[in-house]
């Protein structure tokens, strides 16, 4: 295949992920909106006719066939069938969350070999916003099974439906030669490493929102049933939004104040030069700082440490697009003139 087949290829599969993205949004709206009516309870046990196993842990919680042992037979079975629905409609979800990370993936490294002559795929603001989406996912589907983040599904997949849509609509510029700033072995070390990191903060901040919208529902005693009343218990949401920028952290450490200056020096004679990109990055890291500093310190648990989380996010955010974007000094990378 030649560079203009292999770029026609990725602008295929970018489009062909945000179609199965949105499938993926779409069934797991689908798991919430028919779960609305269920109470919680525990998960239904798989009956010996039934093709699909539903494990606690893999999701919500559903009512156990015991909590419908007092009603009529006929609506026992409908809560059963209705919580298997449910069960099924959110493995469908996952499965195509993975399907649109691979065509994801596929549509990224071939964004790469679509370039004369082929380069890592990350070298303007389209590649690099679809390569952090990539990152979101990905972190998503490593940490899926450990922590039971099935209900943060509905989330990510909308978050990568939209980065997808917006790259394509208003980012994007043909492959092309890097400039000769990118032209360097530090470029894949320094991106990957800010692209894990990107990812494990979007993820962390989800859960953070979600733990402040669980919080404040427990508060004002809300009823049971619907989206909110399926998520885990606010203090299992702290603990993964910890645990996520835990990892998160180091990984942005490494990218932004030991990479980034080692590129740096390589690229442009300095380790530091208070370029506004620079700024922001360590702006970032102190912020985590901050909050992982905090929690082990200090014992903030709950509002305060979500919020100073969320925080950091946003400069997070406003680093990748206010100065990509808007900024003049070294790092304006964006192509789009």
């Amino acid at each position: 295949m030649s560079p203009a087949d292999f770029a026609s290829f990725s602008n295929n599969a970018v489009a062909a992920a945000s179609v199965v993205y949105g499938l993926a949004m779409l069934s797991h709206v689908a798991e919430w909106a028919f779960g609305r009516s269920l109470p919680v309870g525990e998960a239904v046990p798989a009956r010996a006719a039934d093709p699909v196993a539903v494990p606690a842990a893999a999701g919500p919680s559903y009512p156990s066939a015991e909590a419908g042992a007092d009603e009529a037979a006929d609506g026992g079975e409908d809560l059963a069938t209705r919580s298997l629905r449910v069960e099924v409609f959110g493995r469908v979800g996952v499965a195509l969350t993975v399907v649109a990370g691979a065509l994801h993936l596929a549509g990224l490294v071939t964004r790469g070999l679509g370039a004369d002559p082929a380069r890592v795929p990350w070298g303007n603001m389209y590649e690099f916003a679809v390569a952090g989406a990539f990152g979101v996912t990905a972190i998503y589907l490593a940490l899926l099974r450990k922590y039971s983040l099935r209900w943060l599904g509905v989330f990510v997949t909308g978050f990568s439906l939209v980065v997808l849509m917006l790259a394509v609509l208003l980012l994007y510029v043909p492959a092309g030669p890097l400039v000769p700033a990118l032209q360097s072995y530090w470029l894949v070390i320094h991106v990957v490493a800010a692209v894990i990191a990107t990812g494990a903060f979007t993820v962390g901040a989800m859960a953070s929102v979600l733990y402040l919208v669980k919080a404040r529902a427990e508060r004002r005693g809300e009823a049971a049933t619907g989206y909110v009343a399926r998520l885990p218990k606010p203090a299992a949401l702290d603990r993964i939004a910890y645990r996520v920028h835990a990892f998160g952290f180091p990984v942005w450490t490494f990218a932004a104040l030991i990479a980034g200056p080692i590129w740096a020096e390589y690229a442009w004679g300095r380790y530091w030069g208070w370029d506004p990109k620079e700024v922001w990055a360590f702006i970032t890291w102190v912020v985590y700082a901050a909050y992982l500093h905090a929690r082990a310190t200090a014992g903030w648990r709950g509002k305060g440490a979500a919020l100073i989380a969320l925080v950091g996010f946003a400069t997070l955010m406003f680093n990748f697009v206010g100065i990509n974007l808007f900024g003049s000094g070294l790092h304006s990378y964006s192509g789009l003139g």
